[in-house]
């Protein structure tokens, strides 16, 4: 073992002996002072910032440990050259696995909506939407248009049944611009009369496509969302 290695795992056995006098004492303490609670506050922002842009994927934790306090000390072991070239190489990798998650998202979406198209009750439109008639509202009811303001309640989930959204588990209804939601929405509203409940089948290219407004939903995703129109305003 060559002294940098041995230094390095010093330096992680002595992190993880203070992370767990800290741990110990936060969970006597129960993060009451300020200054707990804001350097908890900082180490999680930064935790959940790295983690939802997949920047840990992959990353030897341990060494990424000691980078940290290596940085902290100013006592960095690589070269401002090395790491640049390293950086880029770590670049090069994240962008390879978006590529093949977003071609697999893809296949998987598309034969998701094939395959649905041929069940019963399933309508798929000449856009590419799908849907099906969950409940019907009064015959002759109203339907929105652009122009209105609606008040909905919805359940989005992805097509493995994943919840990314649910104004019905927040247990409040939504209200929103016809024209101001993803396309397979504003076409499937102006289809729907007060009191319907469908449930939609919306191709990427009519909700977010390559650009996921979030971690929960992969780029490319088809999304399912169970819809039931409320009013018009």
């Amino acid at each position: 073992m060559n002294i940098s290695t041995r230094k390095s795992r010093i330096l992680v056995g002595t992190f993880a002996a203070l992370l767990s006098a800290q741990l110990f004492a936060q969970n006597e303490s129960g993060l009451e002072s300020e200054d707990a609670q804001i350097a908890y506050s900082i180490g999680v922002n930064i935790g959940q910032n790295l983690q939802s842009q997949g920047m840990l994927e992959g990353v030897e934790l341990d060494t990424f440990v000691v980078g940290m306090l290596d940085a902290i000390a100013d006592d960095v072991k690589m070269s401002k050259e090395d790491m640049f070239a390293a950086i880029q190489l770590f670049q090069q990798r994240m962008a390879e696995q978006q590529q093949a998650a977003l071609a697999a998202s893809t296949a998987a979406s598309e034969e998701f909506l094939r395959s649905n198209s041929e069940k019963e009750g399933v309508v798929t439109l000449e856009s590419g939407l799908q849907y099906t008639v969950l409940e019907s509202g009064p015959e002759g009811g109203a339907s929105p248009t652009t122009s209105n303001t609606v008040l909905a309640h919805y359940h989005g989930t992805l097509t493995d049944g994943t919840v990314f959204d649910s104004s019905v588990e927040r247990g409040e209804p939504a209200s929103f611009g016809v024209s101001q939601v993803i396309s397979g929405w504003t076409e499937a509203l102006q289809l729907m009369s007060v009191g319907d409940k469908w449930r939609l089948f919306i191709p990427a290219a009519m909700a977010y496509g390559e650009a996921s407004p979030t971690a929960a939903i992969p780029p490319n995703s088809t999304l399912i969302f169970d819809v039931e129109l409320l009013e018009i305003n």
